[in-house]
């Protein structure tokens, strides 16, 4: 079974276009993000999947593994799933999906999602999330929390504030906040892009119910720190002077 990492990038952002070719600290975002990954011992491969020219020959100019994908997909799980045949990946291999807007990942949460993707039962997909207790995002929409079961697998994601405390409204907010990088086999990956949109998924806008609301298992597992995404160009300001300091 190989292990790869594969890095969805779009240039044609709403927020932010041209985000991943977007200077950090004098590195495109994209290549810092490779360079994170690719310093996870654990993966057999880092390769990015774009849509564009432009992305395509900056990751080249670095010495990254890119491939070229249509322009017409709904989502980075589309893309992703089409770089993996483009790779002619076997149906039992790993695939990590680490967003190209994440250059503050390290890799021990990649060695904590593939420990979680490959501890038995493996399931067909995982994620991570970061225990929190911040009363701001526990009430912000932007911000995706998870409650799990006993077993570590995830019983419902959703943008509004969950676990709801009918009884405890002075107590902590504890949370687990739901950090966008999953892990599939290759073969449930494929099958993911092909099962019908959910309601759940559409009234929540978020891709992971469709599994749930399929019947799929997913499990979660618990990340040892925090990142932070980059959506705007404040928020690559802010991230520039974090790492600047």
């Amino acid at each position: 079974m190989a292990v790869v990492a594969i890095i969805p990038a779009r240039y044609a952002s709403t927020r932010f276009p041209g985000k991943p070719l977007a200077l950090l600290l004098g590195k495109p975002m994209i290549q810092r993000v490779y360079e994170r990954v690719r310093q996870c011992q654990d993966l057999d491969r880092v390769v990015v999947a774009t849509d564009d020219e432009r992305i395509r020959e900056a990751v080249s100019s670095f010495g990254g593994e890119v491939v070229l994908t249509r322009a017409d997909h709904p989502s980075g799980t589309d893309r992703l799933a089409e770089a993996a045949d483009i790779l002619g990946l076997q149906e039992d291999d790993l695939v990590v999906n680490i967003q190209g807007d994440e250059p503050d990942v390290t890799p021990e949460m990649i060695e904590a999602l593939i420990a979680e993707a490959s501890r038995p039962p493996a399931p067909p997909m995982a994620t991570l999330a970061f225990p929190s207790n911040s009363a701001d995002e526990y009430a912000d929409p932007n911000v995706v929390k998870v409650v799990r079961n006993a077993h570590g697998n995830a019983l419902y994601f959703s943008r509004a504030p969950i676990p709801h405390r009918r009884d405890e409204a002075n107590e902590p907010t504890a949370f687990l906040k739901h950090l966008g990088m999953y892990a599939y086999r290759k073969e449930f990956l494929c099958r993911f892009t092909q099962l019908t949109p959910t309601a759940l998924e559409q009234a929540e806008k978020l891709e992971q119910l469709r599994a749930l609301e399929h019947g799929y298992t997913i499990r979660v597992g618990l990340s040892p720190r925090e990142t932070v995404g980059v959506d705007t160009p404040e928020d690559l300001k802010r991230l520039e002077e974090r790492l600047g300091a």
